[in-house]
């Protein structure tokens, strides 16, 4: 297995899409390949949700040592969490979603998907965005 751009994305999706058993499977075997991987639960409205958004996926990101504490390394991150935003907000702004943010890197990429349930009554949207960015293997 290669473990370029598209694996990563492939393994942020995952995790993005399963359940909390399923999750904890998923980073285990992402972990013997020698990813690196997390994932984290959020919901509310989605423009006054966007900062708790980013400083969550930044916070799981550190926690897990997918990225160190450097500015470019969360630059990247931030940056990747902003694309899957901007890809989800034509069908989630101004109505409640709950959903979850899968991260996942492999040496230089990184991809951060956001899988979303958007509340329509009780019709319930889907929605899902992914960004992805490389950064360098500072300090690794």
């Amino acid at each position: 297995m290669k473990n370029g751009s598209t694996d990563v994305a492939k393994a942020a999706i995952r995790l993005a899409i399963s359940t909390r058993d399923e999750e904890r499977a998923i980073i285990e075997e992402l972990n013997k390949k020698d990813f690196k991987a997390a994932a984290v639960d959020i919901g509310g409205d989605l423009i006054s949700s966007i900062p708790k958004i980013i400083e969550r996926t930044l916070v799981a990101s550190k926690k897990t040592g997918i990225i160190k504490d450097y500015h470019v390394h969360e630059g990247a991150v931030a940056g990747a969490i902003m694309e899957a935003i901007t890809q989800v907000s034509p069908k989630a702004t101004g109505f409640n979603f709950g959903g979850k943010i899968g991260i996942a890197r492999y040496d230089e990429h990184i991809s951060v998907c956001l899988f979303i349930s958007i509340g329509l009554l009780h019709l319930n949207d889907l929605a899902i965005g992914l960004g992805h960015r490389s950064i360098p293997n500072i300090g690794d």
